[in-house]
Formats: structure tokens, sequence, C-alpha cells
């Protein structure tokens, strides 16, 4: 996916090349999981060439994974991730500035 959403089309082929020297995938391995990815809704297939591009932004799985995370590790709560997870920062004054403009910014 990280391939698409910076190249925003690329063909199966150059895609399984790039996985093959990166990765070191076999072709047929990353045409399944492209064919997965397509059979999920994520990547979009043009023909001629079996070009491949996002269907999915990438915004919006980190959203999807995110929730998924909180659900997983934390029931749902974001306010037991973020204590658990600050409490074990060392955070610069600059940094809980940020972490609270954009906790005022958010509308109620």
């Amino acid at each position: 996916m990280e391939l698409l959403w910076s190249n925003k089309v690329l063909a199966a082929k150059d895609i399984s090349k790039i996985i093959k020297e990166y990765i070191g995938w076999e072709k047929n391995t990353t045409y399944t999981v492209i064919k997965r990815l397509i059979d999920k809704g994520a990547v979009k297939r043009e023909d001629p060439g079996f070009m491949c591009k996002a269907a999915i932004s990438k915004r919006t799985v980190q959203a999807i994974e995110t929730k998924v995370l909180l659900n997983k590790l934390y029931n749902g709560s974001l306010s037991t991730f973020l204590n658990e997870y600050l409490k074990n920062q060392d955070l610069s004054k600059a940094e809980i500035m940020e972490l609270q403009r954009i906790i005022g910014e958010q509308r109620f």
C-alpha cells in the first residue's frame, strides 16, 4: 500500500519487482497479496496492464487501524491509552503545549 500511496498508479509487474528487491517475495506471492487487497476493496485494478491504485487513503487506514488497536488493547478507551502512553514519556514544554492546543481545538 505504501508503494501505491506514494506512486498513485503502478503496474502489478512493477510492484512485484520492487517488492522482490526490498522484501524478497516471489512474483506469485506479491500477486496473491494484490489480489487479496483488490478483493477487500483496498486496491483497484485497471486494465490494460494490470495497473493498480489505492482505493483507500492512508489516513483512512490509519484511522481504522488506530480504532482496532484501541479496542484490542485499551477496551476502546482513548483516555486510558493516552494516560498509559504519556506517563511513560519525557515530554518537553513545547510538546505539552502542542497537545493542549490539539485538545483545546476539539469540538464538544
